[in-house]
């Protein structure tokens, strides 16, 4: 990507830089999302247990579930935190902190005593922890997303933007490989006596590497000049909110079938699959297949961003959701391998990654440069936090009020499928290929509102934007 420096001047920053920060951007991330993940995955398969015994099965699963929730709560803190520095000392720093927070707080995790032990000290620090975090995590995305994309080039900025969505599924298969891989050489005692344990505490090996090449890359160019002219805002959170309020309630709209459709298909179906008694090794398999072909669809999808514009991928997959609702659900309820696999596919390889690939790029083109940290951080983690923590949290309760049924769980994924739908449309399209060709696209920027008219005043506002002229 080239940007302007003080003179007037283009520069081109090193393609070897820009592959090196998105290869430190996805194995951040992915250490990030294994945090994340493998405590979800335990808390279905294992915390209820061993953190909050109950008669009921699923009580005990909605208990380690709202702790999982918790996280989610944190989250948006965090994104205010590490958006606001992030836009004052630098997009490095930021996620510097960020891996550290959220990697020594999973390790502690596989210390931890339980009920049996130390009563209800285990679970209040087990909840002390995960909205640790939520915290970290909450900073991580917006940032590793937007360190990448200010280097990629406008005309495939989609591309490699979605190279750092890949930590979701490299952060999720890992875990659940090895839960997998311990649920089939343990026996159940083994697992929930000590097995459990063993992926938290290797995910300070993830947590090392991600560390060592974060602190290699060098600061966003982007920053660097705005850093250089001094056009850093003072109180990026205020600002982006003040000035863009109504394009961060859009956006949060957009990423609500996202957020929740992940952990649906990846977690609370697991506690459906208990609740009617469907092979847990047969479901986790099925995921594991289905995100592990997001590897290549996620690019995929992010190329095609590029092309036929982020709004138009991102619709088509929301709307796949919809449809895939209740075969969904028909085809986990029919316990068929082949049935439940391309359900799988469909909703995970195909659904979620038509909409999760785009974001990368459209909720950053969304901002001008001095706010980017703060207004993706505030879009990324409401969204999350209401998509995947309180209404996944209800999808639970739902759960176990309904004793199983589906209903209301294809119910949530339809509403919230059309509710992000009608929140894109209400989206401008910001993929360079597919503006109009009719306006100047310094004109465009102007004219949607993307950058505030008076920022011509303030050095680098419009000129250090996404959407700015290339």
């Amino acid at each position: 990507m080239s940007t302007n420096n003080e003179n007037g001047d283009t520069t081109q920053p090193d393609p070897a830089m820009l592959r090196r920060v998105a290869l430190a951007s996805t194995i951040g991330t992915a250490a990030e999302y294994y945090d994340f993940f493998v405590y979800g995955t335990a808390a279905v398969l294992v915390f209820g247990q061993k953190f909050f015994p109950a008669s009921d099965p699923l009580t005990g699963t909605l208990a380690a579930f709202a702790t999982y929730a918790a996280g989610f709560f944190a989250r948006p803190l965090g994104g205010i935190v590490f958006g606001h520095f992030g836009d004052r000392i630098g997009r490095k720093k930021a996620l510097i902190a960020t891996i550290l927070t959220v990697g020594l707080g999973t390790f502690a995790i596989g210390l931890l005593p339980d009920y049996q032990t130390v009563g209800m000290w285990a679970p209040a620090a087990l909840l002390l922890i995960r909205v640790l975090q939520g915290f970290g995590v909450g900073g991580e995305q917006a940032g590793a997303v937007l360190l990448t994309a200010e280097y990629a080039p406008p005309a495939r900025r989609g591309f490699f933007a979605s190279l750092v969505q890949l930590g979701a599924p490299a952060g999720f298969l890992i875990p659940s490989g090895l839960f997998a891989l311990l649920t089939s050489v343990l026996t159940p005692a083994q697992m929930i006596d000590w097995g459990w344990r063993l992926p938290f505490l290797g995910s300070v090996v993830l947590v090392a590497v991600g560390l060592y090449i974060r602190l290699r890359t060098e600061e966003s160019p982007i920053f660097a000049a705005i850093r250089r002219t001094k056009a850093i805002a003072t109180r990026p959170v205020v600002e982006v909110v003040q000035q863009f309020g109504p394009l961060i309630a859009k956006g949060v709209g957009a990423k609500l079938i996202e957020a929740c459709t992940f952990a649906m298909y990846t977690l609370i179906v697991l506690a459906y699959g208990k609740a009617h008694g469907i092979a847990q090794s047969l479901l986790l398999q099925t995921v594991i297949v289905a995100v592990a072909l997001e590897l290549v669809t996620i690019p995929f999808a992010g190329a095609l961003s590029d092309r036929i514009g982020r709004r138009t991928t991102f619709i088509a997959g929301a709307l796949l959701h919809v449809l895939l609702a209740w075969p969904f659900f028909a085809a986990i309820d029919s316990g068929s391998r082949i049935a439940i696999q391309i359900v799988m596919i469909l909703a995970i390889s195909v659904g979620h990654s038509l909409c999760y690939a785009p974001q990368a790029a459209l909720f950053p083109e969304l901002f001008p440069a001095r706010v980017h940290c703060s207004g993706i951080a505030l879009i990324w983690q409401v969204g999350s936090l209401l998509g995947s923590g309180v209404l996944g949290l209800a999808a639970v309760k739902l759960l176990q009020v309904r004793h199983g049924g589906p209903l209301t769980l294809v119910a949530y994924v339809v509403v919230l499928g059309v509710v992000s739908a009608i929140s894109l449309a209400c989206l401008p399209e910001t993929a360079p290929r597919r503006r109009s060709s009719a306006v100047d696209l310094h004109d465009w920027v102007t004219h949607t509102g993307t950058v505030d008219d008076a920022a011509s005043s303030r050095p680098l506002a419009a000129s250090t934007s996404f959407v700015a002229r290339r």
